[in-house]
């Protein structure tokens, strides 16, 4: 499957914004089952500089700076990328989960795919005693560690009810978990959380998925939005497994992966600061078009 995306961030200031540095995290990369064709930034005003880079978790980042005094920023970027997964391993295939947390720990590796890396609490996912209990008792002894991770999926997906209104970026994990309402976001470090908490290695993926009209009807332009799920080590043999606890589903041909970090802050698509204002207006745009 070939998708063409459009990601538009428009930006309205109060008053005159004199200076802006930003870094963007916009841009994928080629991976396992995606393959980037064609990806670009249109920024609106233009940067003074701009540089690219690989992050430590080798993500892209654009980071640039803006002289020209401005009042509205836009950021645009276009993607044209190949989808192509490989159908999910079996989950009774994949080693009983003390196995897999043993061997994280025991790790000796720090590159940037080592299960070490997302072990521990982050800035958005502090260690939260009611999620590591509320994953534990799904987690029997011996049991295949993506069985048990699905399951636990399944049940967030029971009990959490998806709500754009009930949260904000800022909104702690223990407030969401507490409500049992949220977003993506929200879902994807709580559910990372509980993983953690039992000391299984787990990561925050950013990207798109395509949403599907009801039938008969049109995509609506714009009704798309930036996705977010869990990617969680499943042993060396079997690797980093991709679930989405929004959806209830492991990753497929739907989901394109634009970065992967230890939680939200590590992966931010857009992160700076400007001088000149407080006030400001967002807004986001994603469209995710399927080629026919």
């Amino acid at each position: 499957m070939i998708y063409d995306i459009r990601h538009l961030t428009s930006y309205a200031y109060g008053s005159s914004v004199t200076f802006s540095h930003c870094a963007l995290r916009l841009l994928p990369k080629d991976g396992t089952g995606q393959y980037v064709m064609a990806a670009s930034l249109d920024i609106d005003p233009a940067p003074k500089e701009l540089h690219q880079r690989i992050c430590f978790f080798g993500n892209r980042v654009t980071s640039l700076t803006i002289e020209t005094p401005h009042r509205r920023l836009s950021v645009e970027a276009n993607i044209s990328i190949e989808i192509d997964r490989e159908a999910s391993l079996h989950p009774k295939l994949t080693p009983a989960w003390e196995y897999v947390r043993d061997s994280a720990f025991s790790s000796a590796s720090l590159d940037p795919e080592s299960p070490v890396h997302f072990l521990y609490p982050s800035r958005f996912v502090p260690h939260y005693q009611p999620a590591t209990d509320y994953a534990r008792g799904l987690f029997t002894t011996g049991r295949p560690v993506l069985e048990a991770a699905i399951d636990l999926m399944h049940r967030m997906r029971g009990d959490f009810r998806y709500d754009p209104k009930a949260t904000i970026l800022s909104t702690p994990l223990s407030e969401a978990f507490e409500k049992r309402h949220g977003v993506c976001q929200d879902f994807a470090h709580i559910m990372i959380a509980g993983l953690r908490g039992i000391g299984l290695p787990a990561a925050y993926v950013s990207g798109y998925i395509r949403t599907i009209p009801p039938e008969g009807q049109k995509r609506l332009q714009g009704a798309d939005a930036m996705h977010a799920w869990v990617s969680l080590w499943c042993g060396e043999a079997c690797g980093w497994i991709d679930l989405d606890p929004t959806n209830d589903m492991l990753i497929g041909n739907d989901h394109i992966v634009l970065a992967r970090g230890r939680d939200y802050a590590d992966i931010s698509p857009v992160a700076g600061i400007i001088l000149g204002t407080r006030e400001q207006d967002v807004d986001v745009q994603v469209d995710v078009v399927p080629r026919m």
